[in-house]
């Protein structure tokens, strides 16, 4: 005879997990409602990589995963890779990426480590995957990444794992589905000079609005000679990080402020007279 307790357990079991995959995809559905300018995504598995935090030697994984939701960077051919790898400011190349936030899993001894998940455009992964130095390039550019948001050291001295896509399990991620659109003023004739070294930092300053009392607005004027239109422009702006990049290789800027601001009424302009480019990003309310 069948223990009744046993196939109650398992009801209950099963009963529970759906109404946690319910709970699961209200929750994603009340997030999407309430934020139409983000997306809950649940990427698809792609490569796991093993490395170890400088100094201290404590294991990190980085599962770098695929998404067609995430945003293709743009064309680079072989040669302009290698170019841009000897090049003294590789990550001038930006290549839109989701952070997710470390969690904890067990290797294949049992033992703890941290783990991190990168999401980058699918058909981008899968050309990295025809390409060795593609594959290497994106490793670098997502250490960089996880470096930058969460103040690590990561050795480059990584081995990619060939048995297992993934440590732990997917989770979903949120993604930003609209970032600063760059307009543009009418253009004159303006010489175009050519920074001297490789993705020089531009000038810029650093303006709030209004200049006394509680800050509305924060607004960067970064100076760009040389750069023709605003389709040589790739633009990032974080909550309190602004990233720029001036392509082919002429400006790379990144840069944190002290303000909290709100990422998706921030607006841009590249006036192509003065080659100055505006950033206006509303500060959000403490």
């Amino acid at each position: 005879m069948a223990d009744s307790s046993l196939l109650n357990s398992e009801l209950e079991l099963q009963r529970q997990e759906e109404l946690y995959q319910q709970l699961l995809l209200q929750t994603m559905e009340k997030m999407q409602t309430e934020n139409p300018e983000s997306k809950v995504i649940l990427p698809q598995p792609g490569v796991c990589v093993k490395t170890v935090t400088q100094p201290g030697k404590q294991k990190v994984f980085v599962n770098i995963c695929q998404s067609s939701a995430v945003p293709a960077p743009g064309d680079l051919s072989r040669e302009e890779l290698v170019e841009l790898l000897q090049s003294e400011d590789p990550s001038s190349y930006r290549v839109p990426m989701s952070l997710g936030e470390p969690h904890v899993e067990m290797d294949n001894r049992s033992e703890g480590c941290t783990a991190y998940d990168v999401v980058i455009n699918l058909e981008f992964f899968q050309k990295c995957q025809k390409n060795t130095l593609f594959q290497q390039f994106v490793i670098l550019v997502s250490f960089e990444g996880l470096e930058s948001k969460y103040n690590l050291d990561l050795s480059r001295d990584w081995k990619i794992l060939k048995n297992r896509k993934f440590l732990g399990s997917v989770s979903e991620q949120n993604i930003r589905t609209k970032r600063p659109i760059i307009q543009e003023t009418q253009p004159r004739c303006v010489p175009s000079v050519r920074p001297l070294g490789a993705s020089p930092r531009p000038e810029f300053t650093l303006l709030v609005e209004p200049p006394a009392g509680d800050p509305e607005y924060l607004i960067a004027e970064i100076k760009l000679p040389g750069v023709a239109a605003s389709r040589h422009l790739g633009l990032d702006v974080g909550e309190d990080r602004l990233v720029l990049t001036a392509r082919p290789s002429l400006f790379h800027l990144d840069v944190f402020h002290p303000f909290l601001v709100n990422q998706v009424n921030s607006v841009a302009q590249y006036n192509t007279s003065t080659q100055i480019l505006t950033v206006t990003m509303p500060v959000m309310s403490s």
